[in-house]
């Protein structure tokens, strides 16, 4: 999608602080961080929300990569984050996880 954020960050039009590239997935930095890890994972290939993903196995690659970012940066504990919808706090509107860790996380979250 040529006016997404997201898939310009992929392509390399938009410059990101990459952390992490394959073929199907790319992670980079959050430009707002809310703890000292967060990382962005995203699919390569553009699907809007998760409530619209219909390949299990790229929805499931998407976490595999969140979770070996985190073992690389020796997080024991982290969060996951999957918004859906705007109603929910999605403002990039091409699915995405959030790797939130290096601090300790509350429940309920705020």
């Amino acid at each position: 999608m040529s006016d997404c954020l997201f898939c310009g960050i992929v392509s390399g039009r938009v410059p990101s602080k990459k952390v992490f590239e394959d073929d199907a997935t790319f992670a980079f930095e959050d430009i707002a961080p809310r703890a000292p890890t967060h990382v962005l994972i995203v699919p390569r290939r553009h699907i809007d929300t998760i409530g619209a993903a219909d390949d299990e196995a790229l929805v499931g690659r998407v976490f595999l990569t969140a979770a070996r970012i985190a073992r690389e940066r020796g997080l024991e504990s982290y969060r996951l984050v999957v918004n859906n919808g705007e109603g929910a706090g999605q403002t990039v509107f091409h699915l995405h996880v959030h790797l939130l860790g290096g601090r300790p996380m509350s429940w309920p979250p705020g």
